[in-house]
């Protein structure tokens, strides 16, 4: 069953396409990633999906309604979450009430959105964190801090912007186990990452694309094995290396 698509999805900056006719659906429980070289549109893709940046052409439909032009607090309450490229949470807030913030999209009171919190916090493993302002987090727990305040706005569907980066190995297994885990509770994922061993883990479907156009579609197998994918992002190293 299709939760969400994008239709013929065009992006020009000034006369530059960043984004020009991608078209793909997502399956309601799938992991689906989102892979391309630097600048080849992804986070653009994101950012128009929220609506931080008005498309140039096409349509987003999400749950068979179109959400185009829809305003972004609008679009995450329809339930759309999203974590960031660049992690920017409260600093001088404790981890909590960074997550309390998020918790009041769903609830209208204190008393509940620090329980929607502290479970939240829990599910993602950051509860020994919750007193701790969210500066002094390292990378690794600021990008797990990302992450549960997007799940504490209780999404249908998380789109998961380079959540891996900067993570060191035995964070890199938490962080997968984390989105298996988020997927298992019934959410849905679209996923932009570089790190191949997290994209190629957990994705149910690839869609690369290039210079803001779609170059492949498929399993992991079959993209990490398609001719174009090798030449414009993968490598021959790594096809040879698998």
């Amino acid at each position: 069953m299709i939760l969400f698509k994008i239709e013929n999805l065009v992006k020009y900056f000034g006369g530059l396409a960043a984004v020009n006719g991608v078209s793909f659906s997502v399956n309601r429980g799938e992991i689906f990633g989102l892979i391309g070289p630097n600048g080849s549109g992804k986070t653009t893709i994101f950012n128009l999906i929220s609506n931080f940046h008005k498309p140039s052409g096409g349509k987003i439909i999400f749950k068979d309604k179109d959400i185009t032009n829809l305003k972004t607090n609008k679009i995450c309450r329809l339930g759309i979450g999203r974590t960031f490229q660049v992690v920017k949470p409260l600093g001088r807030l404790t981890v909590l009430d960074n997550v309390i913030a998020s918790a009041f999209l769903r609830v209208h009171n204190k008393t509940e959105a620090t329980k929607v919190a502290l479970e939240t916090l829990e599910f993602c493993n950051l509860i020994h964190r919750k007193d701790d302002l969210a500066k002094s987090l390292p990378i690794g727990e600021r990008k797990r801090l990302e992450i549960t305040r997007s799940m504490a706005t209780n999404p249908d569907l998380l789109l998961l912007d380079e959540t891996a980066a900067g993570l060191n190995p035995g964070e890199l297994d938490e962080a997968i186990e984390l989105i298996k885990k988020i997927r298992d509770r019934g959410v849905t994922i679209i996923i932009v990452e570089h790190i191949m061993k997290v994209i190629m883990t957990i994705s149910d479907r690839i869609h690369a694309i290039n210079f803001g156009q779609t170059i492949a579609e498929g399993t992991p197998e079959e993209v990490a094995n398609d001719p174009a994918v090798i030449e414009a992002y993968l490598g021959e190293e790594y096809a040879h290396g698998k």
